[in-house]
Order: C-alpha cells, then structure tokens, then sequence
C-alpha cells in the first residue's frame, strides 16, 4: 500500500512544512528602518543587502522538524490504517496550535516596536501552515478509501 495517492499527500505536506525553513513567516520594518524578517530558526536583520541571524528559535526549530518528520512516520505505518487516521488528525491539531505559537509571537515582536499584523507583514511562511493542512486532509481521504477497499474485500471472502 506504500505507493497509494496518501502516501504522495503525506510526502507533499511534510516538505511543505519543511519550507518554514526556507521561508518568512513574518517580514516588517523596525523602528530603525532595518528590514526584519521572522523564519521558524531565527530572526533575521537585512544589513547592506545580507541577511544577519539576531536570535535563535530553537523551539520553534524542533517543532518544525517534529512537525515535518511526523507525515513521513504516518506514511510507513501503511499497515495499520486506523492508526494512520488518528496520527493524521494528530498532526492537523499540532499544526493549528503551532500555528497558533507562530501567530502569538509574531504578535509580541510587533507588539514590541509598535506595529500591527497586516497584510503587508504576513510572509509565506504562514500559508504554508494551511496548505499542509490541506495535503493532510487529502491523504486522510484515501486512506479512508483504502479502509474501505479493504472492509469490501474482506466481505466477498
């Protein structure tokens, strides 16, 4: 069952989620007219053109790889479909509460240099929560298909 519509689902929102790496959840300018931006391993400062890491976010860093790693666990727990469902719920729930993290410490760093969350400050980053969602509730649709196909097959016997 490991080459099932899930499985590319699952692969799709754990890389997904490994993009928080690559891209700003946040992006703003400070009071010093230094452009800043807010990845889920630091903050970073745009000095002459280059980016310079201010501060760590180790936590938010672990949550992310757990979060990244956890679809592609789902995908070798082929064998136990019901399983499967409740580890995909798992991941949705922890999702929307690390979304939920990423929201209320954006919220304190533009709290702190007077500014607002607005269109204009959301970086990619906070889309591609959603989206792994998105992949998460596709991959839960075939894995009910394959409950099932199984349960059908299982009563012709």
């Amino acid at each position: 069952m490991l080459q099932r519509i899930q499985t590319i689902w699952l692969l799709l929102a754990g890389l997904t989620i490994f993009g928080l790496f690559l891209f700003p959840y946040l992006q703003y300018i400070d009071v010093a007219g230094l452009g800043r931006k807010l990845l889920v391993t630091g903050s970073y400062t745009a000095v002459n053109g280059e980016s310079m890491k201010e501060e760590s976010f180790i936590l938010q860093t672990l949550a992310t790889i757990v979060l990244g790693l956890l679809p592609v666990y789902i995908i070798f727990k082929f064998k136990d479909r019901k399983t499967q469902i409740k580890l995909v719920f798992l991941e949705i729930v922890l999702i929307i509460l690390f979304a939920l993290w990423l929201y209320s410490s954006s919220s304190s760093i533009l709290a702190a240099t007077s500014q607002y969350l607005s269109a204009s400050n959301i970086g990619v980053g906070f889309f591609l929560l959603p989206v792994a969602i998105i992949f998460l509730s596709m991959a839960l649709g075939g894995i009910r298909k394959d409950e099932q196909l199984i349960k059908s097959a299982e009563r012709l016997r």
